[in-house]
């Protein structure tokens, strides 16, 4: 081919790459809030242990259509990237040889792979422990100490029910107040609709705390997917090992040799991909040497002349 048609080939692929994405587009931002409830519940559920609102806040007009938007786009790309390398492959798989097309059929589900664990390892165990030890240390910051004094003679105090959730409808009167322990709101039944159904105002209840932990839910979006993107770029490390050990850069016998530097590299990486407290430093490092050590696991059972690159005329 002529590189004009080279880049007539490449304008078409693409073109199909954006075809092929705008469907998921549409059917990601109607998922948008949904989603965008699933990724705001670790900060909510910590903060609620934490003793601190559970509210996320917008503090523009279109902060939270924006990201509603940003969730989307990352979610198309996700959902998107096997049809957009496919077209890149239909690109670049004729300039190939047979033996150099197995880096595609062998390391495109292996690093599928490794960014789903890395999503999942991201959501359910490093974002709890980060979020969790910075509410803990900003809420405990400049505590009140709070007297404790007699009830005067006379005094009674009043109670309010406190319950685990909402009660029924049915056992609901206009005035009814609790106490909802899942929310820590104050809670008010003011009014009935038309259809009967309650309608509720709450007022958020906090522990005495010096600074009060609220986030802006397009910078707690933002930090989120900034995190996704270098977490799902650490558990690339197997690939990179394997593609450094095909092309002959490295062995596994080098790469062995150097195991107190591959520590101290993963123990760098943990303190510029976290917000470099201890424990989520900890929790990132071990398995990126995991990880490194499984690269050299599969480079023991995929060596490089497995991969043998054909020669011209071969």
């Amino acid at each position: 081919m002529s590189f004009g048609d080279h880049l007539e080939e490449l304008r078409k692929r693409l073109i199909l790459s954006i075809l092929g994405i705008v469907p998921i587009f549409i059917v990601s931002f109607s998922f948008g809030r949904p989603i965008l409830n699933i990724l705001i519940e670790p900060a909510r559920e910590q903060l609620r242990a934490g003793g601190q609102p559970t509210t996320l806040l917008a503090t523009a007009p279109f902060e939270t259509f924006g990201s509603v938007v940003h969730v989307a786009v990352i979610l198309t790309v996700l959902i998107g990237s096997p049809w957009i390398l496919y077209q890149l492959w239909l690109f670049v798989a004729p300039g190939l040889y047979s033996s150099e097309r197995k880096f595609f059929y062998r390391l495109g589900p292996l690093s599928t792979l490794l960014t789903l664990s890395s999503i999942a390892f991201l959501y359910w165990v490093i974002l709890p422990v980060i979020l969790a030890f910075f509410i803990t240390f900003g809420s405990s910051i400049g505590r009140s100490h709070v007297n404790i004094f007699p009830l005067p003679e006379g005094v009674t105090l009043g109670t309010v029910p406190v319950l685990a959730g909402d009660p029924p409808a049915g056992e609901l009167e206009v005035g009814s107040e609790w106490f909802n322990t899942q929310l820590l709101q104050r809670r008010l039944c003011y009014a009935f609709d038309e259809d009967g159904a309650p309608k509720i105002v709450g007022s958020e209840m906090t522990q005495g705390a010096g600074i009060s932990q609220q986030y802006k839910i397009s910078e707690y979006i933002r930090t989120l997917l900034n995190m996704g993107l270098a977490f799902g770029l650490g558990f690339q490390t197997p690939v990179v090992v394997l593609l450094l050990g095909w092309a002959g850069i490295v062995t596994r016998q080098t790469l062995a040799k150097y195991r107190r530097h591959a520590v101290a590299a993963c123990a760098l990486a943990g303190a510029l991909l976290t917000p470099a407290d201890p424990l989520s430093m900890i929790l990132l490092a071990i398995p990126l040497y995991v990880l490194f050590e499984l690269g050299m696991l599969l480079l023991r059972v995929w060596p490089a002349s497995f991969e043998r690159v054909d020669e011209p005329g071969s």
